[in-house]
């Protein structure tokens, strides 16, 4: 077993093969993809009906570009060198895959949480990702180059500084480590709190019994059943309604005993599809209606295609055998406290699905009506998030080592940022030339 003095070597050493100040270069090769083609590529596999709405809401805004060419992003680190220094990537780590939930015993909690691309892989990428995602928000609410490049730089700061303090600390700390969010309202300035308190108080709202109020109607004889709105919300056909049913066996065996108990004591009603986020536009996703022990005791849960990781041509591919097992157990790994529903099984033509609540409690950032001082606060609050996620799935001490005492890492990170969101502005400007064009069909992005 090495000790943490040989850990810390290994760290710095990494310095020799990647400086932290060269983080901060970004100048695309000549032969970089082009970002359309990837995203084209990315539509193979896809609903045929749903690629324009996943277009149009790309072509929303800069962020929404961002938000969905995760491979874009992915093939562009790929193409720098990296420090190897391995931990469960989020793989998609911007500032909207990051928010609260209820944990198992019903506190709210801060975290990433999205693990659609997780992977293990260079520490770097993660954080470049996340400063990147700061860089075009700011800009994007007005802000200029030197406010935008201050919000990253904070975001980078913080999670090099929480890195650190978590180095020092024992592995069991580390596991227990959690960002509860009821903390975070005192640790804000005063003008932000009332705002972050109602945020916070939106989020438990967001329960079950809420989608059920937003997403159903009783039926003739006092039975929810979900309300059509194409093409977000389609009630699922008999066949795939028969189909679920016949899966949900395969989803109940990959939860613990104590939790098929629970979901033994729920009966199905009904299922649709939905339309999800915006990378995700076009993968196969569902949802499906429960019931407890009367009509007000709803469980609603989300089964949602699991594809490769947009950053699997670039790493080792995944050590599990099911796309779903990989996102689940990535998640269990990184999340201080998980969904009891969380689970995976293979649907019909042997496409692999996750499982997890619809909704428990989950809320995320309005990012586009921040202030500039909001951001740099939230962006703070990603970068600790993520310090803990990659503390406790890698080598913390000679990530720390690496990343060192000075603000060296952290300048890098936000002239890459920077350079990155200049990037990200070209690439939305040839999706916006594209479908102006004709090239690309765009639908309204609802």
């Amino acid at each position: 077993m090495t000790t943490p003095s040989e850990r810390a070597a290994r760290g710095k050493s990494a310095r020799h093969r990647v400086s932290r100040s060269s983080h901060g270069r970004w100048i695309p090769g000549s032969h970089r993809p082009d970002p359309l083609d990837v995203l084209e590529r990315q539509s193979v596999d896809r609903l045929p009906h749903l690629v324009p709405l996943r277009y149009g809401r790309m072509a929303a805004s800069p962020f929404a570009f961002l938000r969905g060419a995760a491979a874009v992003m992915a093939a562009d680190l790929a193409a720098l060198p990296h420090t190897g220094l391995t931990v469960q990537l989020c793989g998609d780590a911007h500032l909207l895959n990051f928010g609260v939930y209820a944990s198992p015993e019903r506190a709210l909690l801060f975290d990433v949480d999205d693990f659609d691309e997780t992977l293990p892989g260079p520490f770097e990428w993660d954080v470049k990702r996340l400063a990147a995602s700061v860089t075009v928000a700011a800009l994007q609410n007005g802000g200029s180059k030197t406010t935008a490049h201050r919000a990253a730089l904070a975001a980078a700061e913080s999670y090099r500084t929480h890195l650190r303090r978590l180095a020092g600390l024992g592995e069991l700390a580390v596991w227990y480590e959690r960002i509860d969010a009821d903390e975070i309202v005192p640790l804000l300035r005063r003008g932000q709190r009332t705002r972050v308190a109602d945020s916070l108080a939106r989020a438990r709202r967001r329960t079950s019994l809420h989608a059920l109020a937003r997403l159903t109607a009783p039926d003739a004889h006092g039975t929810h059943r979900f309300v059509d709105d194409p093409p977000l919300l389609e009630r699922a056909t008999d066949v795939d309604r028969v189909t679920l049913g016949k899966i949900f066996s395969d989803y109940r065996s990959s939860l613990s005993e104590e939790r098929r108990v629970l979901l033994d004591r729920h009966h199905f009603l009904d299922a649709a599809t939905k339309v999800v986020g915006v990378g995700s536009v076009g993968t196969r996703c569902f949802v499906l209606l429960l019931q407890g022990r009367d009509a007000e005791d709803p469980l609603i849960l989300q089964v949602k295609e699991a594809v490769p990781s947009v950053l699997e041509p670039y790493l080792t591919p995944t050590a599990y055998p099911h796309q779903g097992q990989r996102v689940v157990c990535g998640q269990r790994l990184t999340q201080a406290a998980g969904d009891i529903f969380l689970g995976w099984m293979t649907g019909p033509e042997r496409r692999n699905f996750y499982w997890r609540q619809l909704r428990d409690m989950k809320g995320s950032a309005e990012i586009e009506t921040m202030s500039p001082s909001g951001l740099r606060e939230y962006a703070r609050l990603c970068g600790r998030a993520l310090a803990r996620a990659h503390a406790r799935t890698g080598d913390r001490i000679a990530i720390a080592a690496y990343l060192g005492g000075s603000d060296v890492f952290d300048r890098a990170m936000a002239d890459f940022a920077l350079a990155y969101a200049n990037q990200n502005a070209d690439d939305y400007a040839a999706l916006g030339a594209a479908i102006a064009a004709g090239v690309v069909t765009a639908a309204p992005g609802a």
